[in-house]
């Protein structure tokens, strides 16, 4: 009886101290196996930037009826699961998105997971495509998700500050360049009734300035007027915020607790629309390339 009282005891002071560390793992003839992972730890010093693109997503967009040549919800729902990889992962300084792509930038210093590729990339990824039908219902409220969509993703380092601006500088080209062709084919597609072919028969060999004119002079839309970010994507960046709380609090020599509101500042990601191939981007926000933000 008293043995059995003793063990009891142990057992809940060993409770009370806390968790216990996990015994190191017993050696077996078969751990040689682990002899074949690869290092891949990334080189020191580099920009690391993780990029993902929706897998086969023209099919997933006809599938579930995206708006063309833009859908402010399928926009909108990239930029919602880019914002959770902001915030669950590691030191990320800056992200970059556009159609069914986003760049996210990690710091030059930063260590996370001792800087091992597959760990960058798969975190990214997978957070990323579970945030993706997570959120789907906020943003498709009547369009049922049809089955689970897929991401792929690829890690470029870039050892200068210039080479890194260069890179988001390439990405928002891209955004403009593509979002030019696609208004226009769209356009003669579902209001000059040409099919898909036909309009792109029209459009080979076209310049951009060819394009502006045929927006302008059929169907009557200065490009220069569409939405910013369509134009130029999506940026994401890290800012002080002031946000007004309600709390309750109890004053001296009340007898009830009453709601105040109380200003607080708290850092978020915020997403922007704005010019980044130009100085003035990164004129106005120095610390995202600063080494020690």
């Amino acid at each position: 009886m008293l043995r059995g009282w003793r063990r009891a005891a142990a057992a809940c002071a060993r409770r009370l101290s806390g968790p216990r560390r996990r015994p190191p793992m017993a050696k077996s003839k078969f751990e040689y196996v682990r002899g074949f992972e690869a290092d891949d730890a990334l080189l020191p010093n580099c920009w690391i930037v993780v990029r993902l693109d929706g897998r086969n997503f023209h099919r997933f967009a006809e599938q579930h009826e995206f708006k063309k040549p833009n859908d402010d919800r399928a926009l909108h729902l990239m930029t919602r699961c880019a914002q959770t990889v902001m915030q669950e992962l590691e030191d990320i300084a800056i992200a970059y998105g556009q159609s069914d792509e986003y760049s996210f930038v990690f710091k030059k210093k930063s260590k996370w997971f001792k800087r091992r590729a597959s760990k960058f990339m798969t975190h990214v990824v997978s957070q990323f495509a579970s945030s993706y039908v997570f959120y789907w219902k906020d943003y498709f409220k009547d369009q049922q998700l049809l089955y689970p969509p897929g991401f792929d993703g690829r890690i470029v380092l870039y050892p200068s500050d210039q080479n890194l601006k260069d890179y988001l500088s390439w990405r928002q080209a891209d955004c403009h360049i593509n979002n030019l062709y696609n208004t226009v084919f769209w356009m003669l597609v579902q209001r000059s009734g040409l099919s898909p072919v036909q309009a792109q028969d029209r459009l080979q060999g076209t310049l951009a300035g060819d394009k502006n004119e045929i927006l302008f002079s059929e169907f009557n839309i200065n490009y220069n007027n569409e939405p910013l970010m369509y134009r130029k994507g999506t940026v994401l960046i890290w800012q002080k915020v002031n946000e007004v709380i309600t709390k309750k609090i109890k004053l001296p020599k009340e007898t009830e607790e009453k709601e105040v509101e109380v200003t607080r500042t708290r850092t978020k990601v915020v997403p922007l629309h704005c010019d980044i191939i130009g100085d003035q981007f990164w004129e106005e926000y120095p610390e995202i390339l600063a080494e020690d933000s």
